[in-house]
């Protein structure tokens, strides 16, 4: 099984005020499905209310983020398939469900770890 990201920018969701809820509740449906089916890690949003911390490899610790990802924003899930087909399949749904394209990711195994 591979572990895969499913995410999005908050840019990527233009639905209207009063269709939220509709979302919310298509979203909470497919994260049900995919506790049910057993391929559920993990998801949440982004709190981009509160900004990102630099830390340091001495540990310091600065108000930032990388250039490249400062505009990091979203929401995600994590899901465990057995294959890139099935990690697809599930981000159509979340698709679907929140109404804007989902982006996929596999993650590297670390066999140490």
């Amino acid at each position: 099984m591979t572990r895969y990201l499913i995410s999005f920018p908050s840019a990527a969701m233009d639905v209207p005020a009063g269709a939220i809820q509709d979302v919310a509740d298509a979203a909470h449906a497919v994260i049900r499905e995919a506790r049910a089916a057993g391929v559920y890690i993990f998801s949440g949003g982004l709190d981009e209310d509160a900004g990102p911390v630099l830390v340091a490899v001495d540990g310091k610790a600065v108000e930032g983020a990388y250039p490249e990802t400062a505009r990091l924003s979203g929401g995600f899930t994590i899901v465990d398939v057995p294959s890139r087909e099935a990690a697809l399949a599930w981000a159509a749904r979340i698709a679907a469900a929140c109404r804007c394209p989902q982006e996929v990711r596999a993650f590297r195994s670390d066999p140490l770890a």
